[in-house]
């Protein structure tokens, strides 16, 4: 019984742990990177794709993550925090340097994929912040940056 309980509360334990939220400085960082993923990997697929409903999406992308960026960017900036530039994670420069080998509609259908991915993570990061941030108003950007990237992965879900 003991082993059955043991199982259990580590099974469990990763989907509480991305429940948690993270340091302010630790979402800004990431945050950071996951807009700037949006966007380079968006921009990219713009310049390609002959797929006007990718198209239409991938501008979206980088309109709304624009501006998610300089959502958070004020509200450090607001609290004294100096956030750096963004920067990609390894996954992420891995992630673009896979869609810049790749061409056609298979572009389209690897930054599809990549999307619902971003999104997901993203979408567990904003959520964990905003339930449980530790800077109110980070926690009020996340608020409002939940139901856009909601949104963002309904969208890539759907195509």
């Amino acid at each position: 019984m003991r082993n059955i309980v043991l199982t259990l509360a580590l099974v469990s334990l990763p989907a509480l742990v991305s429940a948690q939220a993270v340091p302010g400085r630790s979402y800004v960082m990431q945050a950071g990177a996951s807009d700037l993923f949006e966007k380079q990997s968006s921009e990219l697929v713009m310049a390609s794709t002959k797929n006007q409903k990718v198209r239409q999406f991938a501008h979206d992308m980088v309109r709304d993550h624009t501006k998610s960026t300089a959502d958070i960017k004020a509200a450090a900036t607001a609290t004294d925090m100096k956030p750096m530039p963004p920067k990609l994670t390894p996954d992420q420069s891995r992630d673009i340097a896979a869609l810049r080998a790749t061409k056609g509609t298979n572009r389209d259908k690897l930054y599809i994929k990549q999307q619902k991915a971003a999104h997901a993570k993203a979408l567990a990061l904003h959520r964990g912040y905003a339930a449980s941030g530790d800077v109110p108003q980070l926690k009020a950007a996340a608020t409002k940056i939940v139901p856009v990237v909601s949104h963002h992965a309904d969208m890539a879900n759907a195509m």
